[in-house]
């Protein structure tokens, strides 16, 4: 397991938090196959087999196939191999906090199960963490809102008094203040 995780107490606990593995991909909290079959201690073709062979388990609110653009999103983000030359195959299958769970389920090894306790708790631990931004992120909205609205008022206002300016002066008038000349005083 290579440092993956640590003895403690006959239990297995991950030394790298499972935390870091989480990626936010169509808006949802997610882990791909690779990372998820490195936590289980299975290889991901191993992974994939049993999820295939019990697909009725893993509807598209479990788990769902990232699209090339997605999966070239993360290549660039992360420095994974390149797919297609000495890497991956097939696009990458994204897990769902649920989705997981199930993996773990069909796996039916004693270490999946061990480890999908770490896996919900991770998920848990994000979505506390990004507790407090849902707060600032609603206040934000709500500044847009009425921020829009002011623009329509200030729009509204200016096309008032377009329309109560007097339309297209073909004289020009001297500008400023300017006295009549006397001319009989002398």
């Amino acid at each position: 397991m290579g440092g993956l995780f640590t003895k403690k107490s006959n239990l297995l606990v991950p030394a790298k938090p499972i935390i870091h593995s989480i990626l936010l991909i169509r808006g949802q909290k997610v882990i791909l196959d690779s990372d998820l079959a490195l936590l289980y201690g299975v290889t991901t073709a191993r992974l994939n087999e049993q999820v295939k062979r019990n697909i009725e388990r893993f509807p598209n609110d479990f788990m769902f196939r990232i699209t090339k653009d997605e999966f070239e999103n993360l290549k660039s983000q992360f420095a994974t191999s390149s797919y297609g030359w000495g890497g991956r195959r097939k696009l990458p299958y994204a897990f769902t906090e649920h989705g997981a769970i199930m993996a773990a389920g069909v796996l039916n090894s004693q270490q999946a199960i061990q480890v999908s306790i770490f896996v919900v708790r991770a998920f848990v631990s994000l979505r506390q963490l990004l507790a407090p931004y849902k707060n600032i992120v609603k206040r934000v909205e709500q500044i847009e809102t009425k921020l829009q609205t002011h623009d329509k008022s200030i729009i509204a206002i200016i096309n008032a008094i377009k329309l109560l300016m007097p339309a297209g002066r073909t004289t020009k008038e001297p500008f400023g203040f300017h006295s009549k000349k006397k001319t009989a005083e002398k």
